[in-house]
């Protein structure tokens, strides 16, 4: 029978005994028959609850099912049309359909998590009170581990390591050396910081990057033997050939007891000069290599950064009225603070004003720009930006190469010792160029 047919039946029953109740103890029938009625109305009263109950049972049941994640369970059909049939029918297609999700949810957590297993490069994942969540093949390789509950744990295979860990924060990364059995590691630590489900969550990602490293300084080494092969060659062969005719000339004259004339001497003295300069000019090029290789730790301290740039604005400002350049300084916000050496810091950047005057000699406009700020990831920027002719994109490149220079006088040495400074202070320098647009150095400071 049907729900709704059913329930009504029960209710008109339960209203007739009620009528036919009321009618016994009106018209004072006696006390068995109005007793009798009595206890009749409570049965039906107590079929009727739980006649109306049942289908709320099976909902509960139901909803509980889909609490507990148990969607195995099937509510019998008969297939007899009634509402109840239908209800478990519905009951049975989402259960059905709930139970699909979740085995597409698993297997996708299945896939994700051991191609997060397989991955090269290693990969960290802990709570904010230090328990790992998530921890891949590769990372424990790289830190030759079995297992670790708590992120303090690695503490004990590199302290470097710990420390950077919980250091740095979204966007930053740090490289790393620790030593592992099958030799020194240079690893680049990557962190990220993730909120789900109100959970702070950090992800940490280790890469080696020994044998890239190892690819790379071979070839600055390449690059930087190219560049002394060519200064000292370009050096030592005039001395050598200057210092060979002056030997044979003066072996001749010994051999026929020739007397030297007062020519022959002032020939000789300019030529002994010429190889002295030569000379000069090659102990300067070998104390700048010296310079380069032996930069000096920086001494921190907190750098207003709006009176530094003043102070070098002012330092410099005869150089700029002669050579017509105006001058724009801004910070942001004004009263923005650097931690790092002042003194290396003023080297930098006074490096980079000299080649942006140097880059504006043939300029129409002249305009260097002074800025510093924040960027969207919380890292400091100074940029320096001149309206000179630009930078070739094959000189680009090689700009930070120990020696090399598009300048007709000059060293070599100032962006190359400019970057080991950066590098020094956590930061790095970059630079974009256009031809005809000017060129921009950008100092970035990790916050």
């Amino acid at each position: 029978m049907d729900y709704k047919v059913g329930l009504a039946g029960r209710i008109i029953l339960l209203a007739i005994s009620i009528f036919v109740l009321a009618y016994f103890i009106i018209s004072g029938s006696g006390v068995f028959a109005t007793s009798l009625f009595i206890i009749i109305i409570l049965a039906q009263t107590i079929f009727l609850i739980s006649y109306a109950e049942k289908s709320f049972k099976k909902v509960r049941l139901f909803l509980d099912n889909i609490k507990q994640d148990n969607y195995s369970t099937l509510f019998p059909v008969k297939f007899d049309g009634t509402e109840i049939d239908d209800l478990h029918i519905e009951f049975n297609a989402i259960l059905a359909k709930l139970k699909e999700d979740q085995a597409e949810k698993e297997a996708n957590f299945q896939y994700f998590r051991s191609l997060f297993q397989h991955l090269s490069i290693g990969l960290i994942t802990f709570e904010e009170d230090g328990k790992i969540q998530l921890l891949n093949t590769a990372a424990k390789r790289m830190l030759n581990i079995q297992q670790i509950q708590y992120i303090s744990e690695i503490e004990r295979v590199n302290k470097e390591l710990h420390h950077a860990i919980h250091g740095l924060r979204t966007g930053g990364s740090e490289l790393i050396k620790i030593a592992h059995p099958d030799g020194i590691m240079q690893l680049s630590v990557y962190v990220i910081e993730l909120i789900m489900r109100d959970v702070k969550i950090k992800l940490v990602s280790l890469q080696n990057i020994q044998s890239e490293l190892e690819e790379k300084e071979m070839e600055a080494w390449q690059n930087l033997v190219k560049v002394l092969t060519h200064e000292i060659m370009n050096s030592i062969a005039p001395i050598s050939s200057l210092a060979s005719t002056i030997n044979s000339e003066i072996e001749h004259k010994l051999e026929h007891n020739q007397k030297t004339s007062n020519q022959d001497l002032e020939d000789y003295q300019m030529g002994i000069k010429t190889i002295e300069r030569r000379s000069e000019g090659l102990i300067n090029f070998v104390s700048d290599f010296r310079s380069l290789a032996h930069v000096p730790n920086p001494k921190f301290s907190t750098i207003p950064i709006k009176p530094l740039l003043l102070q070098l604005k002012t330092l410099m400002q005869h150089q700029f009225e002669n050579e017509q350049i105006m001058v724009n300084c801004s910070v942001e916000p004004e009263n923005l603070i650097l931690f790092g050496d002042q003194n290396l810091i003023e080297q930098v950047l006074i490096n980079l004003i000299h080649n942006g005057i140097h880059a504006m000699e043939d300029s129409v406009i002249k305009v260097l720009t002074l800025r510093a700020y924040i960027d969207e990831s919380g890292k400091i920027i100074i940029e320096v930006t001149d309206s000179g002719k630009g930078i070739e994109e094959e000189a680009l490149s090689k700009i930070f190469i120990p020696f090399f220079t598009t300048k007709k006088k000059g060293s070599g040495i100032g962006l190359s010792l400019s970057k080991q400074i950066m590098r020094r202070h956590k930061g790095n320098i970059q630079v974009k160029s256009e031809i005809g647009r000017g060129t921009t150095f950008k100092l970035i400071f990790n916050a």
